[in-house]
């Protein structure tokens, strides 16, 4: 029998509930079990697609094209899976089935209400989905882990804990359990270990007919035994049961929090789940890098320049990638948060201290990251933190929108085309270098976009990015984009050495940019962000790391035998991560914690 693990939150959102998830997911597919998650999103959005970066994070894209919440990222991370863009369920995407249906007749002429009708498709949906296979091969999951989004009491995710209340019952108590993820303040003032919201959390929750099995306490330092013992005796559980996520260096911590905390052991006999007895070959991968990173000593500085800067989530998958490159190499990263707008002349007119602090951060990173986005706001700024890094042979990398303002200041500066822009800032440019793609539909807004996982071939062998990528011949990567490089205009680029090095199978689209006698120059149109995990860092972000750091060209060198795509092994279950650990050339670590 399939195994659905519920996690809730209460108290606040933004609790760390996806990172909880993926840990439980993370320290049962430790133990040789088949793990598949599913994120609950209350929104009435069909999707993520549509949500400004600031209101919901980062938009994540999966294989399939789905654009989906960022919690997805973490679960793809963590537990080193493929999900698709059913794993990601939204009140919208209930209520338009459940109309749908409804248009088609099949509830034959009865009242279609919340409950059973919405309940029952909210159900139906997570049995479906939590049989599809996640690790490549297809095998069904045996556990689902569930994330419930929002806060239990909130009005719109009641539908979905009146369905899991009923939910419980349908697939009996041995097969079923939730997880309470609650906040435990400690006010400044007195110092004090607060239980009453937890208390008044999990009182709510019970009121609905979801009664906690693990009660997992956020909090900022280790809960202490009267705290604990207090929770356990007003919410109804043991005190073993009452779990401390206390705040920790690194995420890759947080499942060995859990694991010694028993949470393992307790949920295998709830559950009554198979567990194997093996050495925990993924913990101890976990160990090694939270160990690695807390003692890193060398320091590299990378210039983040976009436009939603004052919210880091939304760059989430972009932040973890450089994260997992950094940690690759051996170095503690540092994120220069730039606000692309400020780079901007006018700034220097209006907010002249502002302008002056992002040139300040510019100028003393170790390399430049231009990532994707929308809207002609700060994209001046952007072009010229591109020409900054392109003039003074500084590391840079260019994603998506990254890449084509790369294209558009080079047709600036180098080829003297002083208004070439993309169609999407100036339609009437009369040097189009960025343009709208045929299938774009200007008039809808949601999933009109190219996206999901598509090949692009490398044109020459002459490559930086193909090298990092092990020599290979083409790469299959995930995009999310509306527009791309005029295809006309290719060889007016080409004949000044700046190469489009990789196309699609057509040939038609641009996909990888490299200039010619540049440290590290490189833009891509798609978003390899998406695809980087801790021990199988992306390609292109690994090479800005390592040309930031000034290790480039010893590692290209050396025949690239160390990529991380060669020596990874798409089930992290059967990989070796010592080995792994090794090849990628970490430096040693003294067992000494």
């Amino acid at each position: 029998m399939m195994k659905y693990i519920l996690v809730t939150g209460g108290v606040i959102s933004g609790i760390g509930k996806g990172i909880i998830a993926s840990s439980v997911g993370t320290i049962l597919k430790s133990c040789g079990l088949r793990v598949t998650a599913i994120k609950i999103d209350p929104y009435i959005n069909i999707d993520a697609g549509t949500f400004s970066p600031y209101e919901h994070g980062e938009v994540f894209v999966l294989d399939d094209g789905g654009e989906v919440d960022l919690d997805l990222g973490n679960y793809e991370r963590f537990l080193d899976i493929r999900l698709t863009r059913d794993n990601n369920l939204t009140t919208g995407k209930i209520y338009q089935s459940v109309i749908n249906k409804e248009r088609r007749g099949d509830y034959l002429g009865k009242t279609v209400q919340v409950v059973p009708h919405i309940t029952d498709a909210i159900q139906e949906w997570v049995v479906n989905q939590a049989k599809v296979p996640v690790d490549g091969d297809e095998i069904e999951p045996q556990v689902c882990v569930i994330e419930l989004g929002g806060t239990v009491g909130d009005i719109e995710s009641m539908p979905f804990v009146e369905a899991f209340r009923q939910f419980q019952f349908k697939v009996k108590r041995e097969n079923f359990c939730n997880i309470h993820v609650s906040l435990v303040p400690q006010p400044s003032a007195t110092g004090e270990q607060k239980t009453k919201p937890t208390q008044n959390s999990v009182r709510e929750l019970r009121g609905l007919g979801l009664s906690p099995d693990l009660i997992m306490c956020r909090c900022s330092t280790a809960l202490e035994n009267s705290v604990k013992e207090k929770i356990s005796m007003f919410c109804h559980v043991e005190p073993q049961q009452v779990i401390c996520v206390h705040d920790v260096t690194s995420i890759y911590r947080v499942p060995l929090l859990l694991e010694n905390q028993g949470v393992v052991s307790y949920l295998s006999r709830r559950l009554n789940m198979p567990i194997e007895t093996k050495s925990r070959t993924m913990l101890t991968k976990w160990k090694e890098m939270s160990d690695r990173s807390d003692r890193l000593l060398e320091h590299c500085s990378i210039a983040l320049v976009g436009k939603y800067t004052k919210f880091s989530d939304s760059y989430a998958s972009v932040i973890k990638a450089l994260e997992h490159s950094a940690l690759a190499i051996s170095h503690r990263l540092e994120v220069k948060y730039i606000d692309s707008a400020y780079l901007e002349p006018s700034t220097l007119q209006e907010e002249p201290v502002k302008y002056h602090e992002a040139w300040q951060k510019l100028c003393s990173a170790d390399g430049i990251l231009v990532p994707g986005g929308f809207g002609v706001r700060g994209t001046e700024g952007k072009i010229h933190a591109i020409n900054w890094a392109r003039k003074q042979r500084k590391p840079f990398l260019g994603v998506c929108l990254g890449m084509q303002l790369a294209v558009c200041e080079y047709a600036r500066n180098v080829l003297g085309w002083s208004d070439a822009n993309s169609t999407e800032f100036d339609p009437e440019s009369k040097h189009p270098v960025v343009i709208d793609m045929p299938e774009h539909n200007p008039g809808q807004m949601g999933g009109t976009m190219r996206l999901g996982k598509r090949r692009t071939i490398f044109k020459t062998s002459n490559s930086v990015l193909r090298k990092l990528y092990g020599d290979k011949e083409y790469v299959e990567e995930r995009h999310r984009h509306r527009f791309e490089v005029n295809p006309e205009l290719k060889s007016h680029f080409e004949d000044k050495g700046f190469r489009f090095v990789g196309q699609d199978v057509e040939g038609e689209r641009m996909e990888i940019i490299e200039l010619d006698d540049h440290p590290y120059f490189v833009g891509v149109q798609y978003h390899p962000e998406f695809t980087s995990r801790p021990i199988k860092p992306s390609p292109p972000y690994l090479g800005l790391l390592l040309a930031a750091a000034g290790k480039l060209q010893s590692y290209l060198q050396k025949g690239c035998r160390l990529s991380p795509r060669d020596m990874y092994s798409d089930r992290s279950g059967s990989s070796t991560p010592d080995s792994e650990m090794a090849d990628l050339k970490f430096a040693p670590v003294n067992d000494s914690a």
